[in-house]
């Protein structure tokens, strides 16, 4: 029966069932026969093809939402260099338009609210478009009260701005609230956007891995159609060798995962592209629309990421926060120095490679993500970037390979 289910799981929500494992969906699916009172499993799944609120009911119990506020903060940083560098100028009236999709329980639409605010703008300077695939996951963002796992990490000056402590948790204030609209909506159905404006910046962040090669291709094309001509995506880190592939170009932001449609490229009707045809199981179930959301069992990138940042010295934290700061030749000399003392860190290394990618130097970038490889060839994030490198270099074949060896060291992880 599972391998039925996996099948059904793939239809509907292009889920590739490796990349979670076959014991996450064990596990949803004996969590909603007990709550059925259901001990066969041939009756579960005839229930299951009849139902499509069982199926919508399953897709709840696979999606996990594990997130918090300002998770990959390098990527809020990057969001207000981008709209302080360029967009105000250019558009000193204009709204400013972002699609979070995969929200889960709103942590990220209401981060990139904050972090907008705190960059000068009024909430009636910006609206957010929230989707994800979970109605429980909405109706919780919609309360806007959230408990301790939603704040994490050592700076959280913004709750004391930003959320009242109630009984129940803290309180998001509404002028947080206001310019986000969060709603259930599915990106593959046909005119979910249709009449839309485009958006100029997009997350997506650590959705697409989730999905099969050619859902993979499907949902990239339908968010760079719904990005303006300049605009921005912000994938995981995983993600970025795809948004090489489908020929968006890096924002050259250290960490931020941020690519950018290039300006000169016509505007297509923000609205998505028809399904292919896929083969369904037998008997074919009736799902009812839900919207598109990650499935998130294994642990994110984030979550490597921010042990690596912990275990750094203190003088790579610096060079990192000076990059944020866009203050690039600084946080190369700070690099430069503290490789002396540590000549053997493959995160030294890596991190030299991200300041050069970020000033254009991408011969620099890839000697010395090939040089943190060599100290650590199971760094996964500098396989990623080099990846995105050499696909930008035209070597897809390079890239191929490299991104073969990080799908390897994570299957082999468990992650």
């Amino acid at each position: 029966m599972l391998p039925a289910i996996a099948a059904l799981l793939e239809t509907k929500m292009g889920l590739d069932a490796t990349s979670i494992g076959s014991p996450a969906i064990e596990r949803a699916v004996r969590e909603r026969m007990a709550a059925l009172s259901l001990t066969d499993a041939d009756a579960y799944w005839i229930h299951l093809c009849a139902s499509g609120d069982e199926q919508q009911r399953l897709i709840e119990a696979v999606v996990v939402s594990e997130t918090w506020f300002f998770r990959n903060r390098e990527a809020f940083a990057a969001l207000g260099r981008i709209v302080n560098g360029g967009w105000r100028t250019a558009h000193p009236t204009g709204l400013l338009r972002i699609l979070s999709a995969a929200c889960a329980t709103g942590e990220e639409p209401y981060s990139i609210a904050m972090a907008l605010l705190d960059c000068g703008f009024s909430p009636d300077r910006f609206h957010i478009d929230a989707v994800d695939i979970s109605t429980r996951a909405i109706a919780h963002a919609q309360t806007g009260v959230y408990g301790r796992n939603s704040f994490r990490g050592a700076d959280l000056a913004f709750r004391d701005r930003y959320f009242e402590r109630t009984s129940g948790g803290y309180r998001l204030s509404s002028h947080v609230r206001e310019p986000v609209r969060l709603r259930s909506a599915n990106l593959f159905t046909a005119g979910a956007f249709g009449g839309v404006e485009c958006y100029d910046i997009i997350f997506c962040r650590n959705v697409l891995i989730y999905f099969d090669r050619p859902t993979q291709r499907r949902a990239i094309q339908i968010l760079i159609n719904l990005m303006t001509p300049g605009g921005v995506m912000f994938v995981g880190s995983a993600e970025s060798a795809l948004m090489t592939e489908s020929g968006l170009m890096s924002a050259r932001m250290p960490h931020a995962f941020a690519f950018r449609r290039a300006p000169e490229a016509p505007i297509k009707v923000c609205a998505p592209v028809p399904a292919p045809t896929r083969r369904s199981p037998e008997p074919k179930p009736v799902i009812s629309a839900g919207p598109l959301r990650a499935v998130a069992p294994p642990p994110a990138p984030e979550a490597a990421q921010a042990a690596a940042v912990d275990a750094e010295a203190p003088w790579m934290r610096r060079a990192r926060q000076l990059a944020d700061e866009g203050r690039l030749n600084e946080a190369l000399q700070l690099c430069e120095q503290g490789l002396r003392e540590s000549p053997r860190s493959a995160q030294a290394f890596y991190l030299l490679g991200l300041l050069h990618d970020a000033a254009g130097r991408a011969d620099r970038a890839g000697e010395n993500y090939r040089k943190a490889l060599y100290l650590d060839p199971t760094h996964e994030e500098a396989l990623m970037q080099l990846a995105t490198l050499l696909m930008g270099e035209g070597d897809k074949g390079g890239a191929a390979r490299l991104l073969d060896r990080a799908r390897r060291l994570r299957a082999a992880g468990g992650g």
